[in-house]
């Protein structure tokens, strides 16, 4: 790490309570069902179940707008930096809805701004981050987006 990058200061939120978001900050929406076990002890979807919808919602997206080909696409997605805040309760037998929208379309990564609602809820029981970055299949190496795919991620890109 260079001195600059040392000694700038971070960019955080810190002291900005984290608040439930409505539809409209999201551009894309998927339905996903619960199942028994995905409740905990406690009664409500264990935090491992948030994360595993917003893995899945990314990635229908992806296959969907022919950005990602599991089977032999020369490149892949992987997750660098992930989070999560709940903001109420969710539990099997809900119905569920992931919003998604791109909030940062970089030269190899791309960032997506997560909400997760109860199927009809006007807003977030939790909200999430996802940052994936775009590597090569063969190297895990950063990768460029082709044009191609990032017209495909323009519909889903927030403007600032």
């Amino acid at each position: 790490m260079s001195e600059r990058d040392q000694n700038q200061k971070p960019k955080t939120n810190l002291g900005v309570k984290p608040q439930a978001k409505p539809r409209a900050a999201f551009l894309h929406f998927a339905s996903f069902d619960t199942r028994w076990r995905d409740n905990d002890r406690y009664g409500h979807l264990n935090n491992a179940i948030y994360y595993e919808l917003f893995d899945s919602a990314i990635n229908q997206l992806l296959i969907d707008h022919d950005i990602l080909d599991f089977e032999s696409g020369d490149h892949v997605f992987l997750v660098a930096a992930s989070g999560c805040h709940y903001f109420s309760e969710l539990a099997y037998p809900d119905k569920l809805e992931v919003g998604l929208a791109v909030t940062r379309l970089g030269n190899s990564s791309v960032t997506y701004d997560l909400g997760l609602f109860k199927k009809g809820a006007d807003y977030t029981a939790a909200c999430g981050f996802f940052v994936h970055v775009h590597v090569t299949r063969d190297s895990y190496r950063p990768a460029s987006i082709p044009a191609r795919d990032r017209a495909a991620f323009a519909p889903f890109v927030i403007p600032d």
